[in-house]
């Protein structure tokens, strides 16, 4: 009988130096979330010292020419991050202006006052926490991600733990509504939000974590029907070969991910995961689809199936929409305040993390006077107005690069195509998401799934086996034409063992 989960050996495993990597990635990738979403500097400091012993035992044995190419480019992101940083900081910056504002100050109060290219001196050292939690996270799911068992391992754990952390906000929704954790909920009291403090991150998480469980149900599924393209008439008849019990649990966390990310009522959440979840099925069976108009059914069955949900389990959500429609007024308003920031700062920016300082003098009076805007909703925006425009566009095309990477890896990819593929959907929805809110801002959701976006562009190049070259080596090369018959699976497990 199969185990659960059924393509993974967790028992196999054998001492090496780098499974304290391993482990700390897997219970990092696990744990960011639980305490509040790791907002605050003591719970990111923590999982930068966790990441940062990690790093220390990456494996390398598995890394290959792309991989070290990946490594490369996020160093020469990291070095571009460096001399910002040092810009920002340093009494004596090499290029950066000095804000005027300190001038300003200086001239009002009648003192010298040391000025800076920051309008909140030392902010900027402060405000590395999270990036760095994410630099780390995405080198480790590179290394640790380009063996293949390791990475399902990754993508698992973040498939189960999204599906414990949905369940706790669902029963805590019911119980006591009014409480996260152990402390008071003072916002969204009409939504879950988990053990996350905003609804939309929330949602963002849940959809994430669903997305993975159905292309995980999709490729148990096709593994199981006969060896052939799918007969859709003889589909029923095929699913019902299937034992419930094998099935039913990951359908049951799918569920439960849904009617959670359902529960939060955020608009941009919902209808981004739903898209992503219509994408990547499509693209997952897109070689059992009928050739010309294939594409197209899926395209329109996933959308009918996503209204469907809507009206099912998403009636607040869609009052929403209709509402508020897809984006609030103060989000515009807010952007175009941003936009000005960006148009006065355009090459340093006003420093890192320095944003809810420099809002106010922009702040539109389209905006209502509640509240303290203390995040752009929308990363890029921020991210321009802290950083500056060629920081800003040096990390766009680091995401272009690894979006189409992730893409090759979709197409290119014979086996374990479902890694790069999951890694691409959830990288998607979390960077649209992100133009919307700031979603990649929140380390409890940006860390698992920087991880996770290391491990699909691991797996997005061939993954080199370390079998022996002659047995193993003919036995993978006629693997590559045809899937393994049930004939012939007894024989060769024990060659998969010895090959993990």
């Amino acid at each position: 009988m199969r185990l659960w989960p059924p393509t993974i050996s967790w028992s196999n495993f054998r001492w090496s130096w780098s499974l304290p990597a391993v482990f700390i990635l897997l219970f990092v990738v696990a744990g960011a979330p639980f305490p509040f979403g790791s907002t605050n500097d003591l719970s990111i400091a923590f999982w930068c010292l966790c990441l940062g012993i990690a790093v220390i035992f990456a494996p390398t044995r598995d890394l290959r020419a792309p991989h070290l190419w990946l490594l490369a480019g996020i160093g020469v992101i990291v070095a571009a991050y460096g001399f910002v940083l040092h810009e920002q900081l340093s009494d004596h910056p090499f290029l950066a202006p000095f804000q005027p504002i300190w001038k300003q100050a200086s001239d009002l109060l009648g003192v010298p006052i040391a000025p800076s290219a920051s309008i909140v001196k030392n902010e900027a050292f402060f405000a590395l926490g999270a990036p760095l939690a994410n630099i780390l996270a995405i080198v480790l799911g590179i290394t640790v991600g380009a063996n293949r068992e390791r990475a399902r391992r990754m993508l698992w754990v973040i498939a189960i733990s999204g599906a414990a952390y949905a369940l706790y906000g669902v029963l805590s929704f019911l119980i006591e509504p009014t409480m996260i954790l152990w402390r008071d909920k003072t916002a969204y009291l009409g939504s879950v939000t988990g053990t996350f403090i905003n609804r939309n991150t929330a949602a963002a998480y849940f959809g994430s974590a669903a997305v993975i469980w159905m292309l995980l149900i999709l490729e148990d599924v096709r593994r199981r029907l006969p060896e052939r393209h799918i007969e859709w008439r003889r589909l029923s008849l095929d699913l019902r070969t299937i034992p419930p019990r094998e099935i039913l649990p990951q359908l049951g966390c799918l569920l439960i991910c849904l009617m959670a990310m359902f529960m939060t009522t955020s608009r941009a959440g919902v209808g981004l995961s739903l898209l992503a979840m219509i994408v990547s099925f499509t693209l997952f069976l897109r070689k059992d689809l009928p050739p010309r108009t294939g594409i197209w059914i899926s395209l329109g069955s996933g959308i009918a199936v996503a209204l469907g949900l809507l009206q099912l389990l998403g009636g607040r959500v869609s009052s929403r929409f209709d509402s508020q429609g897809l984006v609030d007024e103060g989000r515009v308003e807010a952007w175009k305040s941003t936009l000005r920031i960006i148009g006065d700062n355009p090459w340093f920016g006003t420093g890192m993390g320095t944003f809810q300082w420099a809002f106010p003098p922009y702040r539109s009076p389209n905006i209502s006077i509640r509240g303290v805007w203390d995040a752009a909703h929308s990363t890029p925006l921020e991210l321009a107005s802290e950083v500056g425009i060629p920081m800003a566009l040096l990390v766009a095309l680091g995401w272009a690069i690894m979006l189409l990477v992730l893409a090759r890896g979709v197409f290119t990819r014979r086996r374990d195509a479902i890694i790069p593929l999951a890694a691409a959907a959830t990288a998607t929805l979390s960077l649209l998401h992100s133009c919307l809110d700031f979603t990649l801002q929140v380390p409890g959701y940006s860390i698992p799934f920087f991880a996770l976006f290391g491990a699909g562009l691991s797996q997005s190049f061939r993954t080199q086996e370390s079998r022996p070259a002659t047995e193993a080596g003919a036995t993978s090369r006629r693997g590559e034409g045809r899937r393994t018959t049930a004939a012939e699976a007894p024989s060769r497990v024990p060659q998969l063992h010895k090959s993990v």
